[in-house]
């Protein structure tokens, strides 16, 4: 049997951060990712500014081959039902578009980590002073290794965090986010942008962007409802409402599980004794979707904490809390109505754009915006929000309370 300082399951930019602060401290780091490298990776690839920054200072210049086309995204653009946009630019200017088959196995390779990839995650088994992780190579047997501290990089359907808290995917609400690519004969949309709807008739999460040629078109709802008949009514009020005229879908359609709860309400996960949960399996998630800077922050504080807990013989969990607060705050901020009204957490500058809006326009918007967070009336979050955004306001910080 062998023992490493770390293993990490998941080759996600979750795992590379943290890898990369463990490799930098001198720690023995093992990947484990289930899918053959470079792996797919289903998402917008539409990065952050300060997603793009962290990959800059950490990982050095971004090669075109981790990039779809057109290769920068400058901002986003909300669509309302009464037919007002708001087309927002991001702070700093424009940033990557990922293509995270490619991208996520570059900053993996920078992380200077091993990789045992084709191997799935099988369980976890805590003692006093190590984790034993197993694990079995496609095709091979099962195998073990011993290590110090073991971390969750690997999603919102999070094996490792199954291991842990095995009914905690059946607690929280779960959402189908899938996206079907049409080759296009006219799209009025600015494909430098990302385009997203609120608008409850289209689902919980209805968004359009250009990629290598194609136009996607996603949509998003709570699981139970059929994915190919949510596409067909959101492709056809696209086109009835906005010209998009787009070829029938191509046959390469792609979805996944997501909860978008956790950060809304405060409610995150990180793990138990050595088992971290970090990325988006914690529940972080950005108010446009965007997770990648949030797996990134993550994931260098998940790193950050070990080497901390072993330089300082401290449980990593009271470390690894306190420290990921300062993300739990960036990401929770960016759902919070007082922050949003009155302060700026996001990294497009939604009051601005709303102010430059006619009073007329600008009525309508809030409107509309009252009548989409209705779709979210069945889960009770209204009353968390309120409370946690006052608890924000009063002592300067979210509770702990709430986390697992």
């Amino acid at each position: 049997m062998r023992s490493v300082d770390v293993v990490i399951v998941g080759a996600s930019l979750a795992a590379a951060a943290a890898a990369k602060r463990l490799v930098d401290a001198g720690l023995e780091t093992v990947i484990v990712e289930k899918q053959q490298l470079p792996r797919h990776k289903i998402c917008s690839g539409i990065l952050s500014p300060r997603g793009h920054r962290f990959l800059l200072e950490n990982f050095g210049p971004l090669p075109r081959k981790i990039l779809h086309e057109p290769t920068s995204c400058k901002g986003v653009t909300f669509h309302f039902p009464s037919r007002v946009e708001m087309p927002m630019d991001f702070f700093g200017g424009p940033t990557p578009h990922l293509h995270r088959k490619y991208s996520d196995h570059w900053a993996i390779e920078q992380s200077g980590a091993e990789v045992m990839d084709d191997t799935s995650f099988l369980s976890q088994q805590q003692n006093d002073d190590h984790v034993m992780v197993t694990a079995r190579k496609r095709g091979g047997e099962a195998f073990t290794l011993k290590a110090r501290y073991l971390i969750g990089a690997d999603g919102p359907v999070s094996p490792v965090l199954r291991s842990l808290y095995p009914g905690y995917h059946k607690q929280i609400p779960m959402f189908f986010v899938g996206q079907k690519f049409h080759e296009i004969i006219d799209c009025p949309l600015d494909e430098a942008y990302f385009h997203f709807w609120f608008h409850p008739d289209l689902g919980h999460y209805t968004w359009s962007h250009a990629r290598d040629g194609r136009q996607i078109v996603g949509v998003g709802y709570k699981i139970g409802d059929k994915f190919h008949d949510r596409h067909l009514y959101v492709a056809k009020y696209f086109e009835e409402k906005h010209g998009v005229r787009l070829k029938p879908a191509d046959d390469d359609h792609e979805g996944c599980s997501e909860n978008f709860g956790p950060s809304l309400i405060n409610r995150y996960v990180f793990g138990k004794g050595r088992v971290l949960i970090t990325g988006q399996a914690t529940g972080f998630l950005n108010m446009i979707g965007e997770g990648m800077s949030c797996a990134l922050h993550s994931g260098a504080i998940a790193g950050e904490s070990v080497v901390d807990a072993m330089l300082r013989n401290k449980p990593v969990q009271d470390i690894y809390r306190q420290n990921v607060a300062s993300e739990v705050r960036r990401t929770t901020d960016q759902w919070n109505p007082l922050k949003i009204a009155f302060d700026k957490p996001h990294e497009a500058d939604f009051p601005k754009a709303l102010m430059a809006l006619p009073m007329a326009d600008r009525i309508k918007v809030m409107k509309d915006i009252w009548s989409f967070l209705k779709l979210y009336k069945e889960f009770k979050w209204g009353r968390q929000i309120a409370a946690i955004s006052m608890q924000r306001l009063m002592r300067g910080d979210y509770s702990q309370k709430n986390w697992l």
